[in-house]
């Protein structure tokens, strides 16, 4: 029987390496359930039957796959491997699928996945049938992107490579995947051009590709979308995830589209939308998702609910009428004050509010100082907005409409 080679804390290919024997696989897997608070004692207990760097390997990685369970889901993220670049930077498992349904739709049937990461796109390719060719420089992530696969029972679709992505001859792929690295030494890059590779090469890749998909950051100006992409943003829950740019074949050049998970609601169009109207603030209150406010797309709202924004600069829109939509999140308004803290307080010590849900829009002031300084209390709950209304702040009070 060959011995274990050592974990060697300063080579993360051995340390790896070492998790994928038995002895780091059995660790792993006592590992699954255990309490972080209570690391340095189980840390202790274990290193008096198994090498400290192999505890020390293991222990970490449990931590990365607790982490990673928001993204990826139990059942997948305890087989998996992980680095912490690569859970911070890796597509959330329902929006990889969404875009691999996207490919899936248009008779896609292979991909070259360049900037792979550990493998959450690659992954979401392969189980809707497409083989992948899933490419990263680093040598770590890229035997981590492997292991992956293995782990899923996927590695007869997915083919990974240590490579440089600008070195790849993609022709021979139906598609292509560019997830550009957005976080450097210093945190998150703002500059596209900063991306490694720019997004300015990215895009070439794409353009060069029968059909692409490009992954940006979500806060990218419009006016760094080249006019060939059809521009995608995804929120997930509520929340924006990122942002897609699409091309070729099966795609609408210059069209804009918010897509919202996990209900797949889609809202587009084919081009910049004129301003809607702004007016009174009426019964209800339509706070869009934020996809669509980064798409520009509050005017398709408007529209769809015969209503007006409360500011040419605030994404409120308000309505007479209800309208339900998972685009938006509905309120009933009950109240509209000019700012004044004594006020606001007064009205919600008539109303007997106790629990007070502050949202902003167009307000310096900070949710919690605003509840404190209101010293709640009561039985009732009410929705305060700190906004403008025709460019004057704005207190509105209402409730979150029930939906049907």
């Amino acid at each position: 029987m060959n011995a274990i080679p050592p974990a060697d804390p300063a080579d993360p290919l051995a340390a790896f390496a070492a998790l994928r024997t038995p002895e780091g696989a059995a660790l792993l897997d006592e590992l699954r359930d255990h309490d972080p608070a209570r690391e340095l004692a189980t840390a202790t207990r274990l290193r008096r039957t198994h090498p400290a760097a192999l505890v020390s390997a293991a222990l970490g990685q449990a931590r990365l796959r607790q982490r990673a369970v928001a993204k990826f889901g139990a059942e997948d993220a305890y087989r998996m491997f992980f680095t912490p670049n690569g859970v911070e930077q890796a597509t959330r498992t329902s929006v990889a699928v969404h875009r691999a349904g996207r490919f899936a739709e248009l008779g896609v049937r292979s991909v070259a996945d360049l900037c792979c990461g550990i493998g959450g796109d690659a992954i979401a390719l392969a189980r809707a049938g497409i083989s992948v060719l899933a490419v990263d420089r680093d040598p770590l992530t890229a035997r981590v992107a492997r292991a992956n696969a293995e782990a899923l029972g996927l590695q007869d679709l997915v083919e990974v490579r240590c490579a440089d992505v600008t070195e790849i001859d993609t022709a021979p792929y139906d598609a292509v995947f560019v997830d550009p690295a957005r976080r450097g030494g210093r945190g998150r890059i703002f500059d596209p051009e900063a991306y490694s590779p720019p997004l300015s090469w990215a895009t070439g890749a794409a353009l060069k590709a029968p059909r692409a998909a490009l992954k940006i950051a979500p806060g990218v100006p419009h006016e760094a979308i080249g006019p060939q992409a059809e521009a995608e943003w995804i929120s997930d829950g509520g929340d924006v995830k990122e942002a897609v740019l699409w091309f070729g074949e099966g795609f609408t050049p210059g069209a804009f589209r918010a897509t919202l998970l996990p209900s797949r609601t889609t809202l587009a169009s084919d081009g910049p939308l004129p301003a809607p109207p702004v007016g009174p603030v009426g019964r209800y209150l339509y706070e869009p998702d934020g996809a669509v406010i980064r798409a520009h797309l509050v005017a398709r709202i408007v529209e769809e609910c015969d209503g007006r924004l409360v500011d040419e600069t605030i994404a409120y829109v308000t309505s007479d009428v209800p309208y339900e939509s998972d685009a938006v999140a509905a309120y009933e308004i009950t109240d509209q004050l000019p700012f004044n803290m004594k006020k606001l307080k007064a009205l919600l010590r008539e109303r007997q509010v106790g629990v007070l849900t502050v949202k902003k829009r167009g307000s310096a002031v900070e949710p919690e100082e605003l509840r404190r300084k209101m010293k709640l209390q009561g039985p009732h709950a009410a929705t305060v907005f700190l906004t403008r209304v025709a460019g004057a702040p704005t207190m509105l009070v209402g409730q979150p409409v029930k939906r049907a």
